[in-house]
């Protein structure tokens, strides 16, 4: 196709969170996120998966506290927190989980990209 600038499962683009995101970290890119492929380039991009099921640390809390991960939860990614993937609606779309994570826990779980 002559119009096809990259694949759609990886982008290599300029994150918006963390400023320096490294191989297998949760990502932010303006309103859609995704998992870095590798380290943060010299250019300042990256290499992005933006599709497809990933395994990110996830924790079990929304914005009122403490709440288990079910799976296909509705995840987002909150920049102010630590990990960044959560049940807190206040952050922006990450995906649906796959597994369970037990209320206030925090685990590594496979997460179908919204992308």
């Amino acid at each position: 196709m002559k119009n096809l600038v990259q694949n759609a499962e990886t982008l290599t683009i300029a994150v918006s969170h963390p400023t320096n995101p490294t191989s297998g970290s949760p990502v932010r890119v303006g309103k859609f996120c995704g998992v870095a492929v590798a380290d943060k380039r010299a250019d300042g991009t990256t290499v992005v998966r933006i599709s497809g099921v990933v395994n990110v640390t996830v924790k079990a809390v929304d914005g009122s506290g403490n709440s288990a991960v079910a799976v296909g939860d509705k995840l987002y990614y909150v920049d102010a927190d630590t990990p960044p993937v959560s049940k807190k609606d206040t952050g922006v779309f990450f995906g649906y989980a796959l597994r369970t994570v037990t209320s206030g826990g925090t685990a590594n779980i496979d997460v179908l990209l919204a992308n």
